[in-house]
This record gives structure tokens, C-alpha cells and sequence, in this order.
């Protein structure tokens, strides 16, 4: 792939530390990153963590057979905090879903979310690929998952009312890549 691996500029506070040394790494997800990220998807408390190892393991029993979906680990000193999931969409020319990104919640509102889907959409930007999707809920607690999409440039596509249950919205976003 074409980014990784990667090191992230420090976020932390001013004089906390040499702003210019890196505190974060962005990598493909490995079989040993999986305890923690189940961990992390579990922290959100907007998912069960206990889907990742399934969801991952086409993924991980042979990275390179996987043409076109990709997993992005975000790790601070060699601890993982975030995880995002790419795959293309059935049927169509350069359309693309994120499936899954979660960050740990202590290391939210400080720019690593927006560092981890930027990462994600670089890469597609890389394969000449034209657009990202996203679905969510339209459930209040996940209110804040949707302003994240709109800050980043994604704009409310569609919704299906009742999709996931009753009362329950699917809410789809897009966001032209170039």
C-alpha cells in the first residue's frame, strides 16, 4: 500500500513534548493488534468489539489476496487506539465504503480520527478511486459520529427510515474523493 507505514505529528499539549517527534504510527492491521482493538471498539460502547476478529480474518489469513479492502491500525507507542476498514463496493467503478472506524475514546477530539480517515481516503485517493461512503445510525448516540462526517466534508446522502430496527435510521453518507 501506498502509505504505510506512517508516523503522525504530535497532538499532544504545547510543551508536553518535541511536537516534531512522532507519537503515532499508521499500519496495516496485524493478528497481534486485535486484543486491543476489540478493547477500543468496546470503549466506544457503540459496538460489540467481539465482530473484529471475524470481520478481520479474510483480511489476516492472507493480506495480499484481499484485492482492494484494507485495514488501518493507529497506534501510539505501540499500542493501538484506532482502527478503520475499507472495501470496495460490489457492482460499481471507484466507490468505496468505510465500514468500520472506531477510536479509543481518551484519544478522541484531538485529531486522530480525522488523521485516521484522512489516511483512509489518501489511500483511495491513491488508487484513483472517486468516492467514500459511510452508513451510521440515526440514533441519538450517534450523534456525534455524524457531525464527525459532516466536519470532515461528507454531506447526508440518504436515509432509510427504520432500517435497523424500528425507529432505528440508517444514514448514509458520501464524500467525493477528487
Amino acid at each position: 500500500m501506498s502509505l504505510f507505514p506512517a508516523t503522525i505529528p504530535s497532538t499532544a499539549p504545547s510543551g508536553s513534548r518535541d511536537s516534531s517527534s512522532p507519537v503515532g504510527c499508521l499500519a496495516p492491521l496485524v493478528r497481534s493488534d486485535l486484543p486491543r482493538l476489540v478493547e477500543v471498539i468496546n470503549a466506544t460502547g457503540l459496538f460489540d468489539g467481539d465482530m473484529l476478529p471475524e470481520m478481520a480474518s479474510g483480511f489476516l489469513a492472507d493480506p495480499s489476496a484481499k484485492i482492494g479492502e484494507f485495514w488501518l491500525t493507529l497506534s501510539i507507542s505501540s499500542q493501538p487506539i484506532g482502527v478503520a476498514y475499507c472495501a470496495p463496493e460490489r457492482m460499481t467503478d471507484g466507490c468505496w465504503n468505510l465500514l468500520l472506524i472506531a477510536l479509543h475514546p481518551s484519544h478522541q477530539g484531538r485529531g486522530f480520527g480525522s488523521m485516521l480517515l484522512r489516511a483512509a481516503e489518501q489511500e483511495l485517493i491513491s488508487r484513483q478511486q472517486r468516492l467514500l461512503l459511510v452508513e451510521t445510525s440515526g440514533l441519538p448516540a450517534f450523534e456525534q459520529t455524524r457531525r464527525f462526517y459532516l466536519k470532515l466534508g461528507f454531506s447526508e446522502e440518504a436515509r432509510i427510515r427504520d432500517y435497523y430496527a424500528d425507529g432505528d435510521d440508517k444514514v448514509i453518507f458520501r464524500k467525493r474523493l477528487f
